[in-house]
């Protein structure tokens, strides 16, 4: 299979969809990979270094996807990217389709196979390709958080671990899977006191179990959200449903009550965002204030720390990613459901139940796209 890696287009996008080292095991498995001239720049990889694992530097996009098999990407092709894929390509990257009917407008009409890392799943329920990047997005969200809480950049002036006489910042977090358990554990060690919500009674039994000493747990209803809001300095939204646009949990009209210049932080916004007011926003620009409170809203947070991002990515995704080159996409999906729950569109239907609800859009049974 030919297989082919384009430089990211997406506005401060730094990661890259092949590292060498996946590149050379693509090589050594007898496939031919093709990478754009300066695709892993911006993650700290030369092209030099890809050409020692054997890889092809071609110098433009639209030369890689006329002549591959296979697109692997990060983030959801762009839509320039979208009118370069034809029938029976396959495309492997993060989609979240459920927020973009545009995004599955164009993937549909392109006849492409595309399959999505964060709805690949694993034989305990979890998402193996989506988990290195929630634990990045994790670890980084009190980071920036605490810097949306700086006076400057509009924020409380709150200082996240207090110093002596004065008491830390309050930190609420919403969800306690991946990306809220890391998120937790970094702003307790930034000293910040911390509550979990969630409404799994046996993840939290978890968390309290393992976590106990570091930071709370609480349950997360309507009331006892809107209550730790109201005294939280930061609220890191970090709910998912695999898949789908990502529930509100705190409306415009709630923001009044919380504190001035408290600041949220929703890593869920690649699914559409878990608070009302939340609306994408990128490195360059990434805060914005609603009625007195700071948004932190990037919608590629991994994309600020590429390097550790893309090999971490790449540990996950390399497994998938040779089993789709060296059996076909249709024999690997077969062998593994686990991989078949990453088929999001085939041959212009939607294969992804979740995303069909959140657009209102009918379904085809991926086992009978298999088929198609």
């Amino acid at each position: 299979m030919k297989i082919g890696c384009p430089t990211e287009i997406k506005p401060q996008e730094f990661r890259v969809g092949l590292t060498p080292s996946a590149a050379l095991e693509a090589v050594n498995a007898g496939h031919e990979v093709i990478v754009q001239a300066g695709a892993g720049l911006g993650a700290g990889f030369e092209d030099s270094d890809y050409e020692a694992a054997g890889a092809k530097i071609i110098g433009t996009a639209e030369e890689i996807f006329a002549a591959a098999d296979m697109i692997v990407k990060v983030k959801e092709p762009q839509a320039g990217e979208r009118k370069m894929l034809r029938e029976g390509q396959v495309l492997f990257t993060y989609l979240h389709l459920a927020p973009d009917p545009e995004q599955t407008k164009d993937l549909l009409a392109s006849g492409a196979t595309c399959i999505a890392y964060e709805t690949v799943t694993d034989r305990s329920g979890g998402l193996p390709l989506l988990a290195p990047m929630s634990e990045v997005a994790g670890r980084l969200a009190p980071q920036v958080g605490a810097w949306t809480l700086q006076k400057a950049n509009g924020g409380r002036g709150v200082l996240m671990g207090g110093v002596p006489g004065v008491g830390p910042a309050r930190v609420m977090v919403i969800g306690g899977g991946v990306v809220g358990t890391h998120a937790a554990r970094i702003a307790a060690g930034m000293g910040a006191d911390v509550t979990v919500l969630d409404r799994s009674l046996p993840r939290m039994r978890y968390l309290d179990d393992i976590y106990g000493g570091t930071f709370k747990t609480s349950y997360a209803s309507a009331q006892n959200t809107i209550e730790l809001a109201r005294q939280a300095d930061m609220i890191i939204g970090a709910v998912l449903i695999p898949g789908a646009a990502a529930p509100k949990l705190i409306s415009r009209a709630q923001l009044g009550e919380l504190k001035p210049g408290a600041a949220l932080v929703d890593v869920a916004i690649d699914q559409g965002g878990c608070f009302e007011t939340s609306k994408a926003t990128t490195h360059q620009d990434p805060v914005y204030e609603v009625d007195g409170i700071m948004h932190y809203c990037v919608a590629n947070m991994p994309g600020a720390v590429a390097r550790t991002s893309t090999i971490a990515l790449g540990n996950a995704t390399m497994p998938f990613m040779l089993d789709l080159a060296n059996k076909g996409w249709r024999q690997a999906c077969a062998d593994d459901e686990h991989l078949l729950n990453g088929l999001n569109v085939h041959a212009g239907k939607l294969t992804y139940h979740a995303v069909g609800k959140a657009l209102g859009i009918d379904v085809l049974s991926p086992k009978l796209a298999l088929k198609a």
